[in-house]
């Protein structure tokens, strides 16, 4: 029997869902390898944070390359109700900022299950005047907001919680920020750090911004610096603490990359037939994506990998090789992607140093491995990670989890195996909306039902 959504699950489906009432995905395994060229969009991550700093910004920015999804959806609309003019095109945006002074001072904002937009908005709105209601999906008034909600609090910001303390769905009254000292945990999430860093340039006086302890994925905050300095905002790195100067985002126009997250479900499709992919826009060399380290990995298991001017390319082996322990801290999305490959290798695959993703869309953990057991085939739970014993999956019924991540990744699997059926498929479009549509222009066989 397909499992039927709530009502709040539903409801984080943007219009730019590819499958709103899609609920079961077939997957059966390609006639021959796998091969082909594509491009994928533009990074989710580099996506949020471009739009949201085009609105703070003064003038008119062009972004190039966005990614259409339900996140972007949600961001873009978000930043309509403040008053920020916003035209998307295609893949282009023009953003006319409004200079860090939202136009629209109260209103209700939701964020579906965004977490960038989640994490983003609040500092944002923080830094400028006025009083908001947030609210955004079921899962995402589970998933943790504490270490962001308290800084912006101790910074001059007033919430008033409507369910559960430090959660959303809240009301945010902002007065600006102070400045000075600002201390945060990074170890629960990246974006707790972006979401300061985006605002800082606009409170009173310059922000120091102190971790404390280890940051999960640091990379991603050195993506938000980047896109910073883009829009004229140098903050500066000083051991654990960032230095972040008083000023106002200067507008501008960037092209986005494609979004190396995406790529690699596509890479791993190569891997699992022994076929060749090739992604187009991506320099392996110069991205600062940290899911870029799936392509050391697949070398590992015995892939072939071109890393080319403006490409990569991906050749798959005859068969993949096991018995690696992978650290999954600074890449983690790719956990599940590599839990699928280790089903196919010739010795188990250990993957550690995750226990972050256990507050993601769902606990990504828990998740997969539930899933694979229902494959008959030997999985090891830790509290940072999982091992996967080679198997020969059955057919059966997964459960997404309502989880792009958890989608996409368990798709894989019916490249190599019969009979596998996916329940609430349509949750890619968080990330990637016509991911089964390029699974199916792949060979792929992709049958979608209501």
């Amino acid at each position: 029997m397909v499992k039927r959504m709530s009502a709040p699950d539903l409801e984080a489906r943007s219009p730019w869902s590819a499958h709103p009432g899609i609920r079961q995905v077939k997957i059966s395994p390609p006639q021959q390898k796998v091969a082909g060229a594509i491009r994928v969009s533009g990074s989710k991550s580099l996506t949020n944070r471009a739009l949201i700093l085009a609105a703070m910004a003064e003038g008119t920015s062009r972004i190039d390359g966005i990614l259409r999804s339900d996140d972007a959806y949600w961001c873009i609309e978000s930043l309509r109700k403040l008053g920020v003019a916003v035209s998307v095109k295609g893949e282009s945006a023009i953003v006319t900022g409004c200079g860090g002074d939202w136009p629209v001072k109260d209103g209700e904002l939701y964020v579906g299950a965004a977490g960038t937009v989640a994490r983003f908005l609040p500092g944002a709105l923080a830094a400028g005047h006025g009083s908001w209601t947030l609210k955004g999906s079921k899962r995402m008034e589970e998933r943790p907001s504490t270490p962001l909600l308290m800084a912006l609090i101790n910074q001059g910001a007033k919430i008033s919680y409507l369910n559960h303390d430090h959660a959303y769905p809240f009301v945010l009254e902002a007065s600006g920020l102070d400045g000075g000292i600002v201390e945060i945990a990074g170890d629960q999430s990246s974006q707790f750090v972006s979401g300061l860093l985006l605002a800082a340039p606009y409170a009173r006086q310059p922000i120091i911004l102190k971790l404390q302890g280890s940051t999960v994925q640091k990379e991603y905050v050195n993506m938000t610096i980047e896109l910073m300095r883009a829009f004229g905002i140098q903050a500066e790195e000083e051991g654990s603490s960032y230095r972040i100067p008083i000023g106002t985002y200067a507008a501008g126009s960037l092209s986005l990359e494609p979004d190396i997250s995406t790529s690699c479900y596509f890479w791993a499709a190569a891997a699992l037939t022994g076929g060749r992919i090739r992604t187009e826009g991506i320099d392996a060399a110069r991205t600062r994506q940290p899911d870029i380290e799936m392509l050391d990995v697949l070398e590992r298991m015995g892939c072939a990998v071109t890393r080319g001017d403006g490409y990569v390319e991906v050749e798959g082996a005859a068969q993949l090789r096991g018995g690696l322990e992978i650290s999954m801290e600074r890449w983690s999305d790719q956990t599940l992607t590599l839990a699928v490959l280790a089903l196919f290798a010739d010795a188990p695959i250990t993957l550690k140093d995750a226990a972050h993703i256990r507050h993601h869309e769902c606990d990504r953990i828990s998740a997969i491995c539930t899933e694979l057991r229902r494959l008959q085939v030997d999985v090891e739970e830790h509290a940072d990670g999982l091992t996967v014993y080679p198997g020969a999956p059955v057919p059966v019924v997964l459960d997404s989890h309502d989880d792009h991540r958890m989608a996409m990744a368990l798709s894989l699997i019916g490249l190599r195996a019969d009979g596998i059926t996916i329940l609430d498929p349509g949750c890619v479009s968080k990330t990637c909306p016509d991911y089964f549509e390029r699974l199916r222009g792949l060979g792929v066989g992709v049958d979608l039902s209501e």
